[in-house]
């Protein structure tokens, strides 16, 4: 598998797995990984969250996790 990334974010990210004493293959699948986990069942809501429900209007079949994985890969696949 390829994956072409900016050099300056591959050199930042080198420096943070050696920070935490961790590979950049290793740091790159265990974030991988939680964008794939689901994790609607376990993570609690906030109370600030809960006081922004509803100041945004979404139609009612729009997916969260595809827009915010989209977003993601639109990012940083510059």
């Amino acid at each position: 598998m390829t994956i072409k990334l900016d050099e300056s974010v591959i050199e930042r990210a080198k420096g943070y797995a050696k920070q935490k004493q961790t590979s950049l293959s290793k740091l790159i699948e265990s974030y991988l990984n939680y964008l794939t986990t689901s994790k609607e069942d376990t993570e609690e809501i906030t109370p600030l969250v809960k006081s922004l429900s509803g100041v945004i209007d979404l139609p009612k079949n729009y997916d969260i996790k595809k827009e915010y994985k989209r977003h993601v890969l639109n990012k940083y696949s510059k």
